[in-house]
């Protein structure tokens, strides 16, 4: 099962972690100030062990774990994805679909964040959405061999905290992305059948024995 396409792979990484400059706005939501500082810490971090990473590897797992992972609220992404085959896992089957999508994300997104070091981020003017408490923080990849990469991120307010539930990269959001190529694997082995391919994509991508 092809989980995750190449796309995803190359540009998805560019979501938080985009390195050199970023581009100053006016008026910064805690949002927008949330995506910027979290670029910089990451940034930060893998200058400071460039030199580490070709020999431990998990350190930029770590660096995702760490500071990327705590901003996306997974329970909220994890129903979105599976849309009405969520309503239909029981309690066991929904936190080891958690737990697999979660690895999914931060390995697909730590392994593609090493391939880049030259691109720079600027912040478009943010969609707010004040009934619903919630906000569209967009950023755009200004590539140096190809037209920029616009990149929004769909964030709501948990308490004082702000949280990711959505990426869209060049209009096509994640989420639905992902509904859909997992609604495909439902339908031929089930629920229970895609949580094992997860399992098995994940352990395969990690090295880890069966």
């Amino acid at each position: 099962m092809r989980i995750v396409s190449r796309l995803q792979q190359a540009v998805f990484c560019l979501a938080l972690s985009t390195s050199a400059a970023v581009t100053e706005a006016a008026a910064e939501s805690p949002a927008e100030a949330l995506v910027r500082e979290t670029t910089s810490k990451v940034m930060d971090q893998l200058k400071v062990e460039q030199a580490r990473l070709a020999d431990e590897p998990h350190i930029i797992f770590d660096l995702v774990e760490q500071y990327i992972a705590p901003h996306f609220d997974l329970d909220r992404m994890s129903r979105r994805v599976l849309g009405k085959y969520w309503r239909r896992a029981d309690t066991t089957q929904r936190g080891r679909f958690i737990r697999e999508f979660k690895t999914l994300l931060t390995r697909t997104y730590a392994t593609a964040l090493r391939q880049y070091s030259d691109e720079t981020v600027s912040f478009l003017p943010a969609r707010t959405r004040d009934e619903r408490n919630e906000i569209s923080v967009r950023t755009q990849i200004n590539l140096s061999d190809g037209p920029p990469i616009p990149i929004t991120y769909e964030m709501y307010a948990d308490g004082d905290a702000w949280k990711v539930y959505d990426v869209s990269i060049e209009g096509v959001s994640l989420v639905i992305n992902y509904r859909s190529s997992f609604a495909a694997e439902v339908r031929k082995g089930g629920l229970e059948g895609l949580i094992v391919r997860l399992e098995e994509h994940n352990r395969e991508k990690t090295g880890a024995s069966k």
